[in-house]
């Protein structure tokens, strides 16, 4: 609007510096660091009651900032594709178990599940917290609609563990219950 071209306009004349806001959705601004620079305070004009404060940097200080790599946000998405073909996720199927253990969580906010299974003869482990499943051990799958574990999946047992799920210090309010033994005494009573 006109406030940020009448401060580009008066930065440009000033030999002030102003940089984009960053790609974070971080607010405008400048670092300068290691420097001994003078910053001189020069309040802007504008057509508001307000008054906004531009600091000038010194020519020299403008140059070695500009020349310095850009802030970049540190967080990147990365997608990953499917290792599986066509016949893997027909083959997978969708498990009901898991599905009924994470609408249990969404209800039970205070607490999170560990769940060990029996997939292919391997044993696997999955957080539930907040109505989302994440496997502990091995890959969880890209999209959201397809289950942690296949449908083939055999559950183990079943630790109730107080939430949020800290591994450091894991506090635990029941442990080793079947699913059978969870579907009985938990699901029916909430």
């Amino acid at each position: 609007g006109y406030k940020s071209s009448h401060a580009l306009s008066l930065c440009q004349n000033t030999k002030m510096l102003i940089t984009p806001a960053n790609p974070c959705g971080g607010i405008a601004g400048i670092f300068v660091s290691r420097q001994r620079a003078r910053i001189t305070e020069i309040p802007s004009v504008t057509n508001s009651n307000e008054r906004n404060i531009l600091l000038t940097v010194p020519t020299a200080v403008a140059a070695t900032v500009r020349t310095k790599r850009p802030f970049r946000c540190g967080a990147r998405r990365r997608v990953r594709e499917d290792v599986g073909g066509e016949d893997e996720n027909e083959s997978y199927g969708y498990n009901e178990e898991i599905a009924m253990l994470e609408i249990y969580s969404q209800s039970c906010r205070e607490e999170a599940l560990i769940v060990t299974a029996i997939v292919d003869d391997e044993e696997v482990q999955v957080l539930i917290f907040k109505g989302v499943s994440s496997c502990l051990s091995g890959e969880t799958a890209v999209d959201p609609a397809r289950s942690v574990l296949p449908e083939r999946a055999v559950i183990k047992q079943i630790d109730r563990v107080r939430g949020p799920f800290d591994p450091s210090q894991i506090h635990y309010i029941q442990k080793g219950l079947s699913f059978q033994a969870f579907k009985e005494t938990i699901i029916t009573r909430s």
